[in-house]
């Protein structure tokens, strides 16, 4: 094994679900779902967990309030693109929203790569029509699930559009660059889009490594 690869793996293990979002949960009485997403904007990474079966007596103190929790193991980082104005909550800022999300709704199931959207209706192809298609391969359409910051009046990601989908332009990936959404590559967001559920919680943070 190479100097590279122990690095890698050796930072993949620390690679793990922020405290303050099982506290949001238990906060807000949300079910923990089988896969949680935890989108990293400043490092411009997204990290994919799956629940263990088992369930232990939690560790963290920050957390000592649950009875139980259950661990989550590690699967993946993707490369993304957050918004290029920053993060924020407010309607027509163009920024992307923090805090506690779910997947709201999928949207492209059975087309193949390269179908655009627009509204959510697709428009045509990549490699046809829409070479720069903002909106490309698959959707998954984001809600808010804390009132008064990132749900409700003019602060609520699902009237915001908030998405997670693919982008034409891929050499974007890796820095900001969207208008308040979550780009990621055709590979990851088909990944994606097969195995999550609809309901699958998504952490949206500034906090990094």
């Amino acid at each position: 094994m190479s100097l590279y690869t122990k690095s890698l793996n050796s930072q993949n293990r620390k690679r793990q679900i922020p405290a303050e979002f099982f506290i949001t949960c238990h906060r807000l009485d949300v079910a923990l779902s089988e896969y949680v997403l935890v989108v990293r904007v400043t490092e411009q990474r997204m990290d994919l967990f799956r629940k263990e079966q088992r369930s232990v007596k939690p560790q963290n103190p920050l957390i000592r309030d649950f009875k139980i929790c259950f661990p989550y193991t590690y699967i993946k980082t993707m490369l993304i693109s957050t918004s290029r104005f920053g993060t924020g909550q407010v309607k027509n800022s163009y920024k992307t929203p923090l805090g506690l999300h779910r997947i709201a709704a999928k949207i492209g199931d059975g087309y193949p790569p390269g179908i655009v959207f627009e509204s959510r209706k697709p428009v045509g192809y990549t490699w046809t029509s829409h070479p720069r298609g903002a909106i490309v391969h698959r959707i998954m359409w984001l809600e808010g699930l804390e009132s008064g910051f990132n749900r409700g009046s003019d602060v609520d990601s699902f009237n915001r559009y908030i998405y997670i989908h693919g982008f034409s332009d891929e050499t974007t990936l890796g820095k900001p660059a969207s208008r308040g959404c979550i780009h990621v590559s055709c590979d990851d967001i088909f990944l994606l889009f097969d195995i999550l559920p609809v309901g699958t919680l998504v952490w949206i943070t500034n906090e990094s490594l």
